[in-house]
């Protein structure tokens, strides 16, 4: 009883962070305000460094992406790196975006973010977040915006002009997809409604980021309230867990990292994704702090350890033939391994076996992913952080339902799982020894 206590205290406070966290830049200001509430200190990468040892430090890249990190003493073995991702599929509004429909709706020209499922958008209270780049005496400045109401619907066909729309349906996003705001006087306001809400006038409007994103609250539901719903648990769930172990963890011999990239839904090539230099950046100015030479650091780099956590596919209860026939990872059974032969995960026997090991200190219990051998899937930020950053990497997840919707379902445990398993691994030091390694044990 204890355990679903806490499990559930844990889903309530993820589901919070998701309320606060309604797009990429959103969720990065989130995490940063808890760790200014914990003490770090805000790093800007256009200024010098005077890392201290003993410091607690995090810094952003495009306001959509951070790094965190603990510098126990000067001389460290090495860096224990926890990366999850801020972004979330959904539609990004185009420039110029008022479109007129019919001679009355007011509607927005949106193109797709990431691969999402469309269906679920249709028929639900949808609105606008993101930033703006506005015009001030100083220059130009950024300001986060969130219309914290009800603003857009993106409405279905009644389904007597489409009688065969239940037999299959190939979604136009130009024609099917576009939201509607307004009608009659309210057309050609959303530039005015979205300035109102960052405090700033239309006028002064020199760009925009901004999305859509789904209004329905989080819930916790199921027989014994084991299951948690909510949107852009893909990959929010995993960097709040992260964030959680990340602060509660330490060990004097390692550089503890909490790593939050931009952009993972549409390939990570971007100057703050994880197929960046972003992390490489900021662990090489971490050892030139510490007086490290080039070996130095890459003696560091051998002695360190990735857990790349985004979610996993949990097999569905109408769908079980679209998973592995052996490797089924189920809801509140465990935090899910993932394996690919063609390395888009980048788990191998020795990351695993080290994984494992996490698990079994910090007592949670883990399962295995593999694709359907006919079915390709996704890939994540392991293999593309491990091309610029080359450590030992094992792909992790917490197995869900309906990944890319606009409103997914994990299991409640599974998030105070990844808690307990993250603290362990912070609490951890890994040691590389000629082709072997060895993980000290945790010192909670």
């Amino acid at each position: 009883m204890e355990k679903r206590k806490a499990a559930k205290e844990a889903a309530e406070e993820l589901l919070q962070f998701i309320k606060e966290s309604p797009d990429c830049f959103h969720a990065v200001e989130a995490q940063a305000r808890r760790l200014r509430a914990e003490g770090f200190e805000e790093l800007f990468e256009e200024e010098a460094w005077d890392l201290k040892e003993g410091g607690r430090y995090f810094v952003t890249r495009n306001q959509s992406s951070l790094i965190a990190f603990k510098i126990p003493k000067w001389d460290f073995a090495g860096f224990h790196i926890m990366a999850s991702h801020s972004d979330s599929p959904s539609f990004k509004i185009k420039e110029n975006p008022e479109m007129e429909s019919e001679g009355w709706y007011g509607k927005l020209n949106v193109e797709k973010y990431g691969g999402m499922l469309c269906a679920p958008w249709f028929d639900r209270p949808l609105s606008v977040s993101g930033r703006l780049a506005v015009r001030t005496e100083q220059g130009i400045d950024v300001r986060l915006v969130h219309v914290d109401r009800d603003l857009l619907m993106i409405p279905s066909l009644a389904i007597h002009m489409n009688r065969a729309v239940n037999e299959g349906y190939k979604y136009n996003i130009q024609k099917d997809m576009l939201p509607i705001y307004a009608g009659g006087e309210g057309k050609g306001t959303f530039l005015k409604i979205v300035a109102e809400s960052a405090e700033v006038g239309p006028e002064d409007v020199l760009g925009h980021d901004l999305f859509l994103y789904n209004r329905t609250p989080g819930t916790i539901w199921g027989a014994e309230e084991e299951f948690v719903s909510g949107p852009r648990l893909d990959d929010l769930q995993c960097a709040f867990s992260s964030l959680k172990g990340f602060l509660a963890g330490s060990h004097p011999d390692c550089v503890q990292v909490h790593a939050v990239f931009d952009n993972e839904e549409v390939g990570s090539c971007t100057r703050q994704g994880a197929d960046s230099t972003l992390l490489y950046d900021v662990l090489s100015r971490i050892s030139s702090s510490a007086g490290k030479d080039g070996q130095a650091f890459q003696q560091a780099i051998s002695s360190s350890f990735m857990i790349s956590a985004d979610n996993a596919h949990a097999v569905h209860p109408n769908q079980g033939d679209k998973a592995d026939p052996v490797n089924r990872p189920l809801m509140n059974q465990g935090i899910v391994i993932k394996y690919h032969g063609g390395q888009k995960y980048t788990t191998d026997a020795v990351s695993a076996a080290v994984f494992k090991e996490l698990c079994g200190r910090a007592g949670v219990p883990f399962q295995t992913f593999t694709n359907h051998s006919d079915i390709p899937g996704g890939s994540t930020l392991g293999n593309l952080s491990s091309s610029h950053v080359p450590v030992r990497t094992v792909d992790i997840g917490l197995p869900q339902l309906a990944m890319h919707s606009p409103y997914e379902t994990a299991g409640v445990l599974d998030t105070w799982y990844l808690i307990r398993a993250a603290r362990e691994f912070f609490s951890s030091c890994l040691r590389a020894e000629r082709g072997s390694c060895r993980l000290e044990a945790a010192r909670l």
